[in-house]
């Protein structure tokens, strides 16, 4: 074991997990004071629900043993058997051990598992169930999550061994819960009154130090996945701040040539696009090509936002076009300006005269794209047949804070 290394993993842990409840803030402040309680409520208990799911059965169906043949891993650690202070073969070489104990490498994926399901509740915000939410989220950590994380970074994962190179998370997270909130707006359908009423963020400063939260958090998320304390986690910090500084400027230009005002609630968008784009990429490339990839996280991400009234689905918080459009091109960006210059361990990209990383990680998003898609589709209507999915419209139009919970946000 290496002490420095445990102590990085281990701050980054914590980071990772303040970025839940820098999230539950981000969310929070962009919807309607009645319903600012219930989606700030979906974070705060996904990090209890998640927990449990992952201590007994979740850790080893992704990072057990290969025993699908690349779909999915065994029971060999359920109940977190076996873990303790041990040391773990290390993923990408098993003859070797990881210089982290086991318990320090499962409560810092714990804290992926706990924030994925929790971006897709921006989709389904201010109007679905609590008790049908619970059962969606036991079932698509189950059956969505662990499998995808299995087969981008467990022992044995068929997306693993075709070569697809996803550093943080942008397949196994963004992609995957960019899809899943896709068809959750699709299914739970729009909110009463969407298109005509306006739907106005109620505290924008909320959201301001929410994204700042994950801003911060972000260096846990993507220079902890280094899993040590060297050059590499080093160089993922750079790169997430670089793309993130990047993305924020390019909504806010795109938005003010577009709109003519540039807005904070653009800013903050940008940055968290940039921080999705980067993920995958954060450890196979250098400062200017995270500039590049962020520059594209703005405006793609900005234009998908757009096209959301378009398209005619209600995506409450924008999760699809931050998270799942921002998740995608940082996958195939990745492809793109990938370097064994910065990581000897990775392949170089498209630009370093691979061009067959790009098709690599193109199969990777569609996969996981096609996979999440639906099979949460199938949890949707499992669900809505058990118990519905949305509160009554009259719960809806008062608010789902003194419908579900018989609270409100605010005393004034």
């Amino acid at each position: 074991m290496n002490a420095a290394d445990n102590a990085w993993v281990l701050i980054s842990s914590a980071l990772v997990l303040l970025m839940t409840p820098g999230l539950a803030m981000f969310y929070g402040g962009m919807t309607r004071a009645k319903n600012v309680l219930s989606t700030m409520m979906h974070s705060f208990f996904i990090m209890g629900l998640a927990s449990m799911i992952w201590l007994f059965y979740g850790f080893s169906l992704v990072f057990a043993p290969d025993a699908f043949s690349g779909l999915l891993g065994g029971g060999a650690y359920f109940g977190l058997n076996g873990i303790g202070g041990s040391l773990l073969p290390d993923l990408a070489d098993p003859s070797k051990t990881m210089t982290i104990p086991g318990s320090t490498f499962m409560i810092f994926q714990c804290m992926f598992a706990i924030i994925t399901p929790a971006l897709i509740t921006g989709a389904f915000a201010e109007r679905i169930k609590f008790s049908s939410f619970i059962l969606f989220m036991i079932l698509w950590i189950t059956f969505v999550y662990c499998p995808v994380a299995h087969w981008v970074w467990g022992p044995g994962g068929w997306l693993a061994g075709m070569g697809a190179l996803d550093f943080a998370g942008g397949t196994v997270v963004h992609v995957n819960a960019g899809v899943a909130a896709l068809a959750c707006a699709l299914v739970v359908g729009k909110r009463k009154g969407y298109g005509t009423t306006p739907m106005i963020p109620h505290n924008l400063t909320l959201t301001l130090l929410g994204a700042g939260l994950l801003w911060f958090g972000w260096f846990g998320f993507n220079a902890g996945s280094a899993l040590a304390a060297n050059e590499g986690a080093a160089m993922a910090f750079v790169a997430t701040h670089m793309a993130t500084a990047a993305a924020a400027l390019a909504w806010v230009f795109a938005e003010w040539i577009i709109r003519g005002k540039p807005t904070t609630l653009g800013v903050a968008s940008g940055a968290v696009a940039g921080l999705v784009a980067i993920t995958p990429a954060s450890g196979y490339v250098g400062p200017v090509s995270s500039v590049f990839i962020g520059i594209g996280a703005g405006i793609f991400c900005y234009l998908a936002v757009l096209a959301k009234s378009g398209l005619g689905y209600d995506d409450s918080l924008d999760v699809v076009g931050v998270h799942g459009v921002g998740g995608a091109w940082g996958a195939i960006a990745t492809g793109l300006f990938c370097s064994k210059a910065i990581n000897p361990a990775a392949a170089d990209g498209l630009f370093f005269g691979n061009p067959g990383q790009v098709w690599v990680q193109i199969v990777a998003v569609l996969t996981t794209i096609i996979f999440s898609f639906v099979v949460t589709l199938i949890i949707l209507y499992i669900v809505k047949a058990v118990m519905g999915l949305r509160v009554t419209d009259e719960e809806e139009m008062a608010g789902v804070d003194t419908a579900c919970h018989g609270e409100t946000g605010y005393n004034l």
